[in-house]
């Protein structure tokens, strides 16, 4: 399966933040590309909905680090993805998808047979996180076509800076978005 270089829903999603995310846009942006593509090459027989809760998932799951400014993100990126599932009339979707942001970073494996998509986005999001270094059965190939496609701009410095001043504020939570 080739890269995705071009998914409109998500470009129009990202489009109302492009001012709030301003330096962050296009490093954010290449991240959800990353995140969407992998998830869609650990799992290329999705269907078009799961494809698209995948994309609105991934728009909305860190976003709350720049609309709220604050590293404890998780409960903002879900109330912004809610919000947009309400307006498109798409509130099916808001429990899968609400466990999709909310336990992108848990540590260990989810196993929900009622939301399999959960599951492929933590993994995906782990390989983009660790710049591939865990891939699970991506192989290394696919992921460096994805880093070249979209490169880093900088995304993972950024997380690394707001780590080290989360840490500073919060030395007894550095890091309120891991789940167990």
């Amino acid at each position: 399966m080739e890269i995705q270089t071009e998914i409109p829903l998500i470009d129009e999603i990202l489009a109302d933040y492009e001012d709030i995310l301003g330096r962050a846009f296009v490093p954010y942006r290449n991240h959800i590309y990353r995140m969407a593509n992998f998830c869609l090459l650990l799992e290329p027989g999705l269907d078009d909905g799961q494809r698209q809760r995948i994309f609105i998932a991934a728009c909305f799951h860190d976003l709350g680090i720049w609309t709220n400014n604050t590293f404890d993100y998780l409960e903002p990126s879900v109330a912004l993805a809610k919000e947009y599932l309400a307006k498109k009339g798409l509130d099916e979707w808001s429990t899968e998808i609400e466990l999709m942001i909310d336990l992108h970073h848990k540590l260990r494996k989810i196993d929900d047979p009622a939301h399999p998509l959960v599951e492929l986005f933590r993994r995906a999001d782990l390989v983009d996180v660790s710049l591939g270094l865990i891939k699970f059965s991506l192989s290394a190939e696919a992921v460096r076509r994805a880093k070249r496609e979209f490169p880093n701009s900088g995304f993972h410095k950024a997380l690394v800076r707001l780590t080290v001043r989360e840490f500073f504020r919060h030395p007894f939570k550095p890091l309120p978005m891991i789940r167990w």
